[in-house]
């Protein structure tokens, strides 16, 4: 646009072209951002993209990587991510408009990678690949008490095991303790959460400084899922008040105190004070205390009201993990997550989708 200087903070599917705003995403465009993620794409790139093609260009700067908040890329998808890796750049599908693009995985092209992960242990022997390679990255390692009705196919004590050796092998600065959901119900109440984290913290102690948590977030999806557990397993969710909330997250720290863990609180800032402080799960300040400072400043974009995460971009997709945790506001469903893993076609660019498919937006992709 000669002689104007606009900015493509958002590029969308249905309004490809400018926009003004890089602080709220306008009602106009149409999309609702869903539960749990981002609805903005490109940040303050200053490239002009052309309409009908979705490429990123290759003039974008450096990024953080989010692998991944929508599914659980380390414990299921690991040659997959590593593939990528080879090749230099993965596709992404944008849950709310359903564009398509390609985000650099060049060592070049990467500030930091921020895994997420309920058990790293298929990951290990990547992570060394990716430390000879250069990459530099941090752990969010989830970790909860919730009994198996809630998290049926994760292995805590495979997931302890390897947070363990990961602050061993790397500090106990990369790694996030996401102690996360909280749900309380009939079978875990206060008293339950407060005698498990004091084993959980008892039993990382030194081995992690942060603590991450949140109490579950009653969307459509996952209340739909509760009523299901309730019919299936006759165990009740309640949805505490806030000052219930906050007098089991006062208690909760006041635990992690006594074994040297800071907590913090993600997305919600009615309980931030005292000993609990504002959660970043990416955190660009982190970052350059890891790994020095950067060659550009990071920027605040949370993904949803109260998130104190650094700008990224992410990678996953949607109803792909297999996990099937009744709490999950990524699934639709357990067997639409199911099915999704067993048709992944490692070699596929586009995770949860065929390679047929994800060959298809490729070549539309090198347009322009």
């Amino acid at each position: 646009m000669p002689g104007r200087q606009w900015r493509p903070d958002v590029y969308h599917g249905k309004n490809r072209g400018w926009a003004k705003s890089p602080s709220r995403f306008p009602r106009s465009y149409g999309v609702v951002p869903e539960e749990g993620d981002s609805v903005f794409l490109f940040m303050e790139t200053w490239v002009r993209f052309r309409s009908g093609c979705d490429k990123v260009p290759q003039s974008t700067m450096r990024r953080i990587v989010s692998v991944s908040r929508r599914t659980d890329i380390p414990a299921f998808y690991g040659e997959w991510f590593m593939r990528r890796v080879r090749e230099g750049f993965v596709g992404v599908v944008n849950p709310f408009g359903g564009q398509r693009y390609r985000v650099p995985l060049r060592r070049d092209d990467v500030d930091c990678l921020v895994f997420w992960s309920k058990d790293f242990t298929p990951f290990v022997a990547h992570l060394e690949t990716l430390d000879r390679l250069g990459y530099r990255f941090y752990f969010n390692c989830t970790v909860t008490a919730l009994p198996s009705v809630f998290e049926s196919d994760v292995d805590r004590h495979a997931a302890l095991r390897t947070l363990k050796h990961l602050a061993g092998r790397y500090s106990p600065g990369h790694i996030n303790w996401r102690f996360d959901p909280i749900i309380r119900s009939s079978i875990s109440d206060e008293a339950f959460y407060v005698r498990a984290f004091e084993s959980l913290a008892s039993e990382l102690e030194g081995l992690v400084e942060r603590c991450y948590f949140s109490f579950v977030a009653f969307y459509g999806k996952v209340r739909r899922n509760f009523r299901d557990l309730e019919r299936a397993q006759g165990v009740q969710v309640a949805e505490p008040s806030e000052p219930v909330r906050i007098e089991l997250a006062n208690r909760l720290a006041e635990v992690a105190a006594r074994h040297g863990i800071a907590m913090y609180s993600c997305c919600g800032d009615y309980l931030v004070g005292g000993r609990i402080q504002k959660a970043h799960c990416i955190d660009g300040v982190l970052i350059e205390r890891l790994f020095g400072p950067s060659e550009t400043p990071y920027k605040d974009k949370g993904t949803r009201p109260q998130c104190g995460c650094t700008e990224s971009a992410d990678i996953g997709t949607y109803n792909t993990c297999p996990h099937g945790c009744a709490y999950c506001y990524a699934n639709a469903n357990k067997l639409t997550a199911r099915q999704s893993f067993d048709q992944h076609d490692p070699s596929s660019a586009f995770l949860g989708y065929s390679k047929a498919q994800s060959d298809a937006w490729l070549v539309d992709l090198t347009c322009g």
